[in-house]
């Protein structure tokens, strides 16, 4: 996923048969011209990549190459990467320049969009009527940016010759459901999500670590029924851990229960909101009452 230059794209829905011409390569004038003040979101799957990579905590990788935004429609927390403002705004990875040794430093890790330029995804979110489920349909554009002389190459590629070249697959597996969940945008009751759940859904969806600590040492494991096996796997398997994440969020937004509270819990819960709304419903009679003895009274 990223945010694309839309005046580059090429107005053209391409398939996964659909052809372009381009090659990137260190001889290229223009090479890592395209690593140059970006805005590149990041997955969770790209934040467990680079963290391993770098062999920093999730949390340090966090502070030090990344910066949060907002959605503005829902108010998921976004994730990008930081641009190094002492290196005329290259991505931290990059060693900018022509030629050997220049290019990514990280390039078996790099994030999904990088992976993908100059090919971008779009998916489109449509209801499908017999089963009252939504849909995303997704297809491809291209990127043709003015610097990019990549173009003038004679390589031609299919969009899916490109994703197989690239180990794009891979990268698509590990996003879909969280992608699945950022085009979420009609929460329950139309919400926003407030300050609490932001910073639920930032730790859970990036700083996996920091939510493997939370799960293991709060009294998360009081609350949800998680079984045995599944906790083993996501004591140490961050893979595990971000799919578990992600479960917990659906949890967190309303989307899907997935993610079961303990019998006693989910009873509590039940009797707590029971009794909300039964002082919900006096309050409210009250108030009724009261308007009607002014309106006597007058």
């Amino acid at each position: 996923m990223v945010s694309l230059n839309n005046k580059a794209v090429i107005p053209t829905k391409f398939e996964l048969d659909s052809e372009f011409k381009f090659r990137c390569h260190p001889a290229c004038a223009c090479f890592t011209r395209c690593c140059r003040n970006i805005e590149t979101l990041l997955t969770p799957y790209d934040v467990i990549r680079m963290k391993q990579r770098l062999g920093l905590s999730s949390t340090e990788f966090l502070k030090k190459y990344t910066r949060y935004a907002e959605d503005e429609k829902t108010t998921h927390p976004l994730l990008y990467m930081r641009m190094d403002a002492e290196n005329d705004l290259y991505c931290p990875f990059v060693t900018p320049g022509q030629g050997q040794g220049k290019g990514c430093n990280i390039y078996a890790d790099r994030p999904a969009a990088c992976r993908y330029y100059p090919v971008g995804q779009a998916t489109h979110r449509i209801m499908d009527d017999k089963n009252e489920q939504p849909l995303h349909d997704e297809w491809y554009v291209i990127v043709k940016e003015d610097h990019c002389l990549g173009f003038q190459e004679e390589k031609k590629w299919t969009i899916a010759d490109w994703r197989r070249d690239q180990d794009a697959a891979l990268y698509d597996d590990m996003n879909r459901e969280w992608k699945n969940i950022m085009m979420k945008q009609d929460l329950p009751k139309g919400d926003k999500i407030d300050g609490r759940r932001q910073q639920m859904f930032y730790m859970a969806s990036y700083d996996i670590d920091m939510f493997r600590r939370y799960v293991l040492n709060s009294r998360f494991l009081e609350m949800f029924d998680v079984s045995p096996a599944l906790l083993e796997k996501i004591r140490e398997d961050d893979i595990e851990l971000m799919q578990f994440g992600f479960d917990y969020l659906k949890y967190l937004l309303g989307i899907s229960q997935q993610l079961q509270l303990k019998p006693h819990v989910a009873a509590a819960q039940k009797t707590r909101i029971a009794e909300m709304r039964a002082e919900e419903d006096a309050a409210r009679e009250a108030r009724i009452a009261e308007a009607e003895k002014m309106e006597r009274g007058q």
